[in-house]
């Protein structure tokens, strides 16, 4: 009887419930493939062929489908444009411009031939078809995302490509089908110039300022995951309304977004794991459902049509890639990397051909022949960018290693003292960023409880909030709670007997008018402590600042911490995409030169600061979202200097409205190789 009640579903699924368990499943499964060489994203386009309407048709290709998919291929885009390096996105802007005209040109060229003479299509065909060739889908990012290199010069040329060639193919696409249809007119251009224009100024000018104004505004996480989300699709379809594919209003919010959302960010973290959890895969298995492999056995004309497809889609790519390759002077594996990335054909290619199919254009075999086109492409992208990715991630970390600057990224422990609600979720936001980004278990927050414990409760849920931040960053914190009435002197034990590297503390708030700048505390570590020591005052959210000024004075480069206290400016500068102005004299500049060439920082300028009595000099320089850097020292230190104690007055007078740090270098052998010093007139 009670076989007899089980009733089996029917197919394709209709209950919401199994179609979602059998997705997640899918989404679960498919990242095991990576132990026998197949990329994950293969898995999932394979599992949407398996089980899609032209499989064992388990899943329709119905409306849920269309809409995730839709959302994914933005999510797509949206991401490149926000992981972009934008120091790296500018300087290799031209060699993305010529890529891009080698990625169109060429599949128009190269197909425009190949479908007059093999396929025997006329020009205007021939034309529409070789569009289609010249576009392509970034399906796979996810992988280069997940290897760490989302902000490699290659991955910034082949985005500024996709873009060129995306919108070169859309106008083709415009012109053919407005000539079909009888709307090719000056008024037709006009209203696309129009809406174009409008498009810029609200993309490039609106969504940032209203952005920004609500991220200052609201601090709610999941509110503001929402509001950028709302933004991205909003660009998309007002791209959409104006002519323009939604793919590219999407990347350009990813663009203008991406000063305003830190990469290492309790929101960019939300961005990062709601797209590769959810929306990125729906879209990857809804190509799958797509490809039929019966179109193998439909015909001669078929078969020939679709080999034809796939073989110049392929080689046009691989032949932009190649010589931008030789033309910029790029690495084979970077070739590789901008070729697997710019081979795959996907749903806007599909959405392309049922155009040209509806209007009479393209023929059934064209159709049958791109969903061939799509199979292929995708798998030789994945499996291409796959190998490139791993290789250049692997040299990244071989020049890591073989560099014999001073490694402070394994060792280094980031002790955040906090008593503050004010100031510790600024705290906890630069020890994210001073950190390596790899390393996950860097900060350490001290809460040093009274004596009596009258405090533990709002200490207690005060560490819980910071547990959080950091959690909410993909980052461990570990906590440490102390009973102590001197709170220098448990700072400096709990700093040797963690092996700390770094001590990040806020600004002392003076509690009378003789108060001094540092406190008691400070003041008492400074003379206690050897660790690199950072001070941090607040103004703005980090999401303002735009650039890095740092004052460094004279011999700093002689101090054993002067290796530390650079990789953290340059991992502040890196996090957040930002330039660095340097004021040295002309011997330090010449050591910072030598580290910003050893250590990668790049989008930096130096200004002579010969003597600390000439610190005018860069208050002259400091712009209202600029962060001020100070590079102060210990008393009977080498680089030390009587006028660092004007410092507090600087800060009091000239940069008020700005953020600053106050950094004085470590003073003890941690981080360093058992027996080097750093040597900064060694020239490799």
């Amino acid at each position: 009887m009670i076989l007899n009640s089980i009733r089996l579903p029917e197919l394709p699924l209709t209950d919401p419930i199994p179609i979602f368990l059998l997705v997640l499943l899918i989404i679960l499964v498919a990242p095991m493939l990576n132990r026998i060489k197949i990329p994950h994203i293969i898995g999932l386009i394979i599992a949407g062929m398996v089980f899609g309407p032209h499989g064992l048709n388990v899943l329709a290709k119905d409306q849920s489908f269309e809409l995730f998919g839709e959302v994914g291929i933005l999510y797509i885009m949206f991401q490149s444009g926000l992981e972009v390096d934008m120091n790296t996105f500018r300087q290799n802007s031209k060699k993305g411009i010529l890529f891009g005209l080698y990625t169109f040109f060429l599949p128009m060229i190269i197909g425009t031939v190949t479908s007059m003479y093999i396929l025997n299509f006329d020009f205007v065909t021939s034309v529409l078809l070789s569009s289609m060739y010249a576009s392509h889908t970034l399906i796979a990012y996810p992988i280069v995302s997940k290897m760490g290199i989302a902000k490699h010069r290659a991955i910034s040329i082949t985005v500024v490509g996709t873009i060129i060639t995306v919108v070169g193919a859309l106008l083709v696409l415009a012109v053919i089908v407005a000539r079909a249809t009888g709307e090719m007119s000056a008024g037709y251009w006009g209203k696309f110039g129009v809406g174009t224009v409008i498009f810029g100024i609200v993309v490039f000018w609106l969504i940032p300022y209203i952005t920004k104004l609500f991220l200052k505004l609201n601090s709610d996480n999941v509110a503001q995951y929402i509001f950028v989300l709302a933004m991205v699709f909003f660009a998309s379809w007002l791209a959409a309304i104006v002519g323009l594919e939604g793919i590219i209003g999407a990347f350009f919010a990813g663009l203008v977004l991406n000063r305003l959302i830190p990469s290492v960010s309790p929101l960019m973290n939300r961005i990062e794991f709601v797209g590769n959890a959810i929306f990125i895969p729906f879209f990857l298995i809804g190509i799958g459902m797509m490809i039929d492999l019966r179109v193998f056995f439909t015909g001669g004309d078929a078969l020939l049509v679709a080999v034809t497809m796939s073989v110049v889609a392929t080689f046009t790519k691989w032949l932009a890639a190649w010589l931008t390759e030789k033309s910029c002077r790029l690495t084979k594996h970077e070739g590789n990397l901008i070729f697997g990335l710019s081979n795959a054909q996907a749903a806007a290619t599909l959405a392309a051909v049922m155009i040209g199919y509806n209007l009479g254009l393209l023929n059934l075999n064209v159709l049958n022949g791109t969903i061939v086109m799509i199979l292929v492409t995708c798998t030789i992208s994945s499996i291409v960018t796959e190998k490139a990715a791993r290789a250049i991630a692997l040299a990244d970390v071989a020049d890591k290693e073989s560099d014999d600057r001073p490694e402070v990224t394994g060792q280094e422990r980031i002790l955040v003292p906090i008593s503050n609600p004010q100031t510790m979720p600024q705290l906890i936001e630069l020890s994210n960023l001073i950190k390596d980004k790899n390393n996950k278990k860097a900060i350490y927050a001290l809460s040093i409880n009274s004596i009596n414990g009258e405090d533990d409760e709002r200490k207690g849920k005060l560490m819980e909030s910071a547990a959080k931040l950091a959690a909410s960053t993909d980052s461990q914190l570990t906590p440490i709670v102390k009973r102590d009435i001197n709170v220098a002197n448990c700072i400096v034990t709990t700093a040797e007997e963690y092996d700390i590297t770094d001590v990040l503390v806020g600004v002392h708030q003076k509690s009378n008018i003789v108060d001094t700048f540092y406190g008691n505390v400070i003041s008492s570590l400074l003379k206690s402590s050897d660790e690199n020591l950072i001070i941090y005052g607040t103004k703005h959210p980090v999401s303002d600042v735009k650039r890095l000024v740092v004052a460094v004075p004279d011999k700093a480069e002689f101090e054993l911490g002067f290796p530390l206290w650079f990789e953290r400016v340059k991992n502040i500068a890196s996090q957040l995409g930002i330039s660095v102005l340097f004021f040295a004299s002309q011997r330090t500049t010449a050591a910072l030169k030598e580290m910003c060439g050893r250590q990668k920082l790049k989008n930096t300028d130096f200004k002579e600061l010969e003597s600390w009595e000439d610190f005018l000099i860069v208050t002259q320089e400091v712009r209202p979202h600029d962060t001020v850097i100070i590079i102060s020292a210990r008393k009977s230190t080498l680089s030390y200097h009587p006028l660092f104690d004007k410092v507090p007055y600087y800060i009091s007078k000239y940069f008020t409205a700005n953020n600053f740090m106050i950094i004085f270098p470590q003073q003890k052998e941690r981080t360093l190789h058992e027996g080097e010093l750093f040597n900064p007139l060694k020239i490799n």
